[in-house]
């Protein structure tokens, strides 16, 4: 787009030119035309035609005519090269006059041409500066986007930097966890796994410990057993006794009811075979509560013991005890050892 500036000196530039240029021919014009005049003869004087027509006067008047013309000639020279020199003076001031304008008019001229220049060169200086500014605006632009476009670049590749740290970091601790849980699992595995060896280890020792004692308690009741049986005849001597002096009819009926009792609450175990038998001792109260059981001399099975010994406690209660009077219950029944065998007690 051409600068306004330029543009209007543009266009006063050739009318300028030739207004110069017609003030040129003007001037040279006047100045021929000065140059081109004729020198005009020079003015006689008025006294010389008068003395043409004196000339019928006398001598004398006729000299004196002629000295006053010679004076008047005189006079009229001295005015004559005065005018010329006046003349002269009007001439060279008109050229003077001419050449300083014309001189004034190139003075304009060349200050025209100077300002039309230094315009143009202001113009062109301004053109420059402002091409000049333009382009370091768009150097200026061009850096800022490259500037702009490497801190976009350099945040896209921090960004990229941070998610692919937060990833790693997340699949670390993501690993972390599982290793922790591995770990955790393999002590828990660990753990359990010592649990149950201990609990398999306690469980034997228990086992062995409850064999020992089992064989313990039951060389304990083989060895009662055996004093029991040892004092069998003598207590069974005196239980009969008791009986004769109560009457052997009346104890007999109260022990068929206990048997009876007994063998209904009675569960028959596995390892129960005809042949076995056990004693038990039964504590009871004068109403018929039996308050306990205890086997007094094993049958070498102990669950035929037990089962023999859940029986009359599950019995729990005989109310015909209550009828027996107090000092025969005392005597026979408030303590009372019986002899269990499977046979016996199968109905």
């Amino acid at each position: 787009m051409p600068h306004p500036e330029r543009s209007r000196s543009e266009s006063l530039y050739w009318p300028t030119i030739l207004a110069v240029g017609l003030h040129i021919i003007i001037f040279g014009m006047l100045f021929v035309s000065f140059a081109m005049t004729p020198e005009l003869p020079p003015s006689r004087p008025i006294v010389q035609a008068t003395l043409y027509q004196l000339k019928s006067q006398s001598q004398a008047k006729t000299q004196t005519n002629q000295k006053i013309a010679g004076e008047a000639k005189k006079t009229a020279a001295k005015q004559y090269e005065v005018e010329q020199l006046e003349q002269r003076k009007v001439e060279q001031q008109k050229q003077a006059a001419v050449a300083a304008a014309k001189a004034a008019e190139q003075k304009k001229a060349d200050e025209a041409r100077k300002a039309e220049a230094s315009k143009a060169e202001a113009a062109k200086k301004a053109a420059e500066t402002k091409a000049a500014e333009q382009a370091k605006a768009a150097e200026q632009k061009k850096l800022a986007d490259i500037a702009k476009k490497k801190a976009a670049d350099e945040a896209a590749k921090k960004k990229a930097a941070e998610e692919a740290q937060k990833k790693k970091a997340t699949e670390d601790a993501k690993k972390k966890a599982a290793a922790e849980a591995a770990k955790k699992k393999a002590a828990e595995d660990a753990k359990k796994k010592a649990a149950a060896e201990a609990a398999k280890k306690k469980a034997a020792e228990e086992a062995k410990k409850k064999a020992a004692a089992e064989a313990a308690r039951k060389a304990a009741e083989d060895k009662k057993a055996q004093a029991l049986a040892e004092l069998l005849s003598d207590d069974t001597q005196r239980q009969q006794a008791m009986a004769d002096t109560q009457g052997d009819q009346v104890a007999g009926n109260y022990d068929d009811l206990i048997i009876s009792l007994v063998s209904q609450q009675w569960r028959r175990p596995p390892s129960a075979r005809n042949g076995m038998s056990v004693e038990v001792t039964i504590q009871m109260l004068p109403d018929g509560t039996i308050t306990n059981a205890s086997v007094t001399r094993s049958s070498g099975d102990s669950a035929f013991d037990s089962s023999a010994v859940a029986a009359v406690r599950n019995v729990g209660r005989i109310p015909e005890l209550q009828d027996m009077d107090r000092a025969t219950f005392d005597q026979l029944y408030r303590q009372r050892r019986m002899i269990f065998k499977p046979e016996d007690l199968d109905l």
